[in-house]
């Protein structure tokens, strides 16, 4: 019988970009209709990828100057890849902490929404993407790119809250910090398209962070320590370096994520 914990694993083993955001999509669909959520699954530890883009140090990942198509078409490749990524991340954290001792079986139909939610979106991000890349004349996979966050999901895919505290709460939530910035370059260089699309990206990504700051309160409620401090001792121990201001802080006010939790880990604030 088709259940949600099986569709989610369905995503994360389409190693064809276009058959993953089908199945994403499918999950939603399925979701929508009733499914089931399923018994427990034990999700490997990486997902399925095509055979390009080729994974380097993200140091190798070469400049985008915003100036020219090439450099455009660039950093439009490498939103592809975070989003390709996103993918993956959203059905991951339904397929393996659906059942974790720490939800409550009452919220386990909420979170699924939710992070099915997440899931569609990012497919949905990647299919404009791609078709804007497309445009450009360039094909997801044609570029290098880097293994930064599943590298942060491998990390914590033992320990619930810190994949809550290190995906949304950092990585997704340092989205929001640098999207403005970028739309207003593609603005500058006359790429209206492209600023468009990452402006529709960085509104629902505010949307995502905030789920994750909504459900690390969920999981951790029944903690000792509070949650900001909480989150501290998860990030020092998940992430590595500090966290990089400036800080949008009126996006992160809007996802929830007070200053108290970021602030103290990041230098000189």
């Amino acid at each position: 019988m088709t259940t949600v914990s099986l569709l989610a694993e369905r995503v994360l083993q389409s190693s064809n970009p276009q058959n993953k955001v089908v199945a994403a999509h499918a999950l939603s669909k399925a979701w929508k209709d009733g499914v089931d959520i399923g018994e427990p699954i034990s999700p490997k530890d990486y997902p399925a990828r095509p055979e390009r883009p080729v994974c380097v140090s993200p140091s190798d990942v070469p400049r985008r100057r915003l100036g020219s198509e090439h450099g455009r078409a660039a950093l439009m490749h490498a939103v592809a890849h975070i989003e390709f990524n996103a993918i993956d991340l959203a059905a991951d954290m339904v397929a393996r902490f659906i059942h974790n001792p720490l939800l409550p079986h009452e919220d386990r139909k909420a979170f699924a929404s939710d992070w099915i939610s997440v899931c569609d979106d990012e497919a949905r991000h990647f299919g404009l993407i791609t078709d804007r890349l497309s445009e450009m004349d360039v094909t997801y996979g044609d570029l290098p790119a880097h293994n930064g966050l599943w590298d942060a999901a491998l990390a914590t895919k033992d320990n619930f809250a810190a994949r809550l505290a290190i995906a949304p709460m950092v990585l997704e939530a340092r989205g929001l910090d640098v999207t403005p910035a970028m739309i207003e370059k593609l603005k500058s260089a006359g790429d209206s398209k492209s600023a468009a699309i990452l402006e529709i990206i960085y509104t629902e990504e505010v949307g995502h962070v905030a789920i994750g700051r909504r459900w690390f309160s969920v999981i951790t409620r029944n903690s000792t320590i509070d949650d900001a401090l909480h989150f501290q001792t998860l990030v020092k121990k998940y992430f590595k370096g500090p966290l990089k201001p400036p800080f949008n802080v009126v996006a992160r006010d809007k996802a929830q994520l007070p200053r108290e939790f970021y602030m103290p880990l990041a230098p000189n604030t």
